[in-house]
């Protein structure tokens, strides 16, 4: 059942980081109805690959309603399951609730105790909170891309992890669930503003620490945790394949330095001489070429020496630690992450399928107390 069980949530159907945020929750035991809109309401899509249904990973464990949202049957309908809803999450472009009718006001009306979440890229106010944006444009403002990649090629980071996921919906989860506490002891509900850039920004404290400590300087792959340093970086393997080392601390640089044979190297003695980082990586770049990922794996894997071989999505469910954790699960035929963290009580389930389209639309309404006339009106207007 998960910790959130008999937590209702309503999620407004969009992309990016909300459908994320109700992943979590519905993994950790809420009800979250996905309110999505109507198949023939839908434009053209313009996303490469946007198909629904049994791919749409983020929607497991949800219940679906289709409705036209953009009628004002629909706005009275869903103000009507508000009403007994404890979060509502919400990923558009602000203003966008509010000209269907749906804005915190109206919500809030109809149910004082709810959570409103919001997320948007730019937040609810600003300069930018009106401009379209993406994961890589927000994480950019905040001043978390810069460090992300070698000083010889742009900077780049994993596609929509430190924004839209990292950023968006991790942070709006824990800024509801620290909300809904608050409604459930005070009866008050209140609106989360949930900005990528701000999450993003926030994701950068430990490195504006270190750059007031004066440790860290503004200079792309010039610093120890960004592949400056020998010690903390990427390798290409003879076979074409990477490898991760980290071995920050110097009990983890030793045991590194006399696995790879370089244990007693005058060269390799000063960790943290900066001036000598070039050097030595391109001594660290010619010895990991020497073999395959497969054997640094036999060398390294399992020690001290702050190692990983660099799985792709294909080979990360396949590797022996994380099938032993379980770390992938299959639903429906389809591999995906399981759900994080886990809890004590009561073991973990692999997570229901993602639903179809509208698939529990007149259930929903049904339990929501609307009769079958009011159904049948519904689907008469076209609104179902």
């Amino acid at each position: 059942m998960g910790p959130l069980a008999g937590t209702k949530v309503i999620e407004v159907g969009g992309i990016g980081p909300a459908p994320f945020c109700g992943m979590m929750l519905a993994d950790m035991g809420a009800q979250v109805l996905l309110v999505e809109r109507k198949a023939a309401s839908i434009e053209v899509p313009d996303l490469p690959g946007e198909n629904p249904g049994r791919y749409a990973i983020v929607h497991r464990g949800k219940r679906s309603l289709a409705m036209d949202l953009k009628t004002p049957a629909a706005a009275s309908t869903l103000l009507r399951l508000i009403r007994n809803a404890d979060l509502l999450i919400e990923g558009f472009r602000p203003g966008v609730m509010e000209k269907l009718g749906l804005g915190p006001k109206e919500c809030l009306a109809a149910n004082p105790r709810l959570v409103y979440g919001r997320v948007t890229g730019w937040g609810q106010d600003g300069p930018l909170s009106g401009c379209a944006g993406h994961d890589i444009n927000y994480i950019a403002l905040a001043g978390a891309l810069y460090h992300g990649g070698h000083r010889s090629a742009p900077p780049a980071a994993p596609p929509t992890l430190v924004g839209d996921v990292g950023g968006g919906a991790m942070v709006l989860a824990v800024g509801l669930l620290a909300a809904l506490l608050d409604a459930r002891q005070s009866g008050e509900g209140q609106v989360v503003d949930a900005a990528i850039s701000d999450g993003a920004a926030l994701m950068t404290a430990l490195l504006y620490g270190l750059q007031q400590q004066g440790v860290w300087q503004d200079r792309r792959q010039g610093n120890f945790l960004d592949g400056g340093s020998h010690w903390y970086d990427c390798y290409e393997c003879a076979d074409g394949a990477f490898i991760s080392v980290g071995a920050l601390e110097t009990k983890f640089y030793r045991e590194l330095l006399q696995r790879c044979g370089l244990d007693g190297d005058p060269e390799f003695a000063s960790q943290f001489e900066q001036a000598k980082w070039p050097a030595l990586k391109e001594r660290m770049t010619e010895l990991f070429r020497s073999r395959t990922r497969g054997e640094w794996c036999e060398i390294l894997e399992g020690t001290d020496a702050c190692f990983a071989p660099v799985l792709n999505l294909s080979e990360a469910p396949r590797h022996p630690h994380n099938r032993a954790r379980q770390t992938f699960v299959e639903v429906d035929g389809i591999s995906q992450p399981a759900p994080a963290p886990r809890f004590s009580k009561g073991k973990s389930s692999a997570p229901a399928r993602p639903p179809r389209r509208g698939e529990h639309t007149l259930s929903v309404l049904g339990e929501a107390g609307l009769s079958e006339q009011e159904i049948t009106g519904l689907a008469a207007q076209d609104v179902i």
